[in-house]
């Protein structure tokens, strides 16, 4: 493994926090693969999905938009590639910030992603993503209201 493949991965990685938190949603959508498949199940519940860039970023934009503010920190890459397939694993910590009347304006989540990235014409793209919630502090009921639901 090249450390320009590595530092390549980890900051595809980083930027899909990034453009996410700076409402950047074309840049978003950039950093993905045609098809990828999204495991959100561990805070859901339901299915794995497999979506393409764009239907990515209209959940997330539904998801995230209705936020004054969101800042996911990702670190403590662990990374291993093998030919044009590599693999991060990463900690997170997701602060999702709405003014509410009652209640906490926070919310936040810890764990690890787990991505999956192909090499494509030269560039590194999420081709896969594990999310595992594995604490939350704060206003729960944040994703509701920031939905508008």
């Amino acid at each position: 493994m090249s450390v320009e493949d590595r530092l390549a991965v980890v900051e595809t990685c980083t930027r899909m926090a990034w453009h996410a938190d700076q409402r950047e949603w074309d840049r978003l959508a950039g950093i993905f693969a045609e098809k990828v498949a999204l495991d959100y199940t561990s805070l859901n519940g339901g299915e794995p999905v497999e979506l393409t860039p764009a239907e990515i970023v209209a959940g997330w934009k539904s998801a995230l938009g209705g936020y004054d503010a969101t800042q996911h920190l990702v670190t403590n890459h662990l990374v291993d590639i093998e030919g044009d397939t590599a693999v991060c694993t990463a900690a997170f910590q997701a602060t999702h910030r709405l003014a509410t009347p009652h209640g906490s304006p926070l919310w936040t989540l810890g764990g690890t992603y787990r991505f999956t990235l192909v090499r494509t014409a030269g560039e590194w793209r999420i081709s896969a993503l594990v999310m595992t919630a594995t604490w939350a502090d704060g206003n729960q009921h944040l994703p509701t209201l920031a939905a508008g639901t």
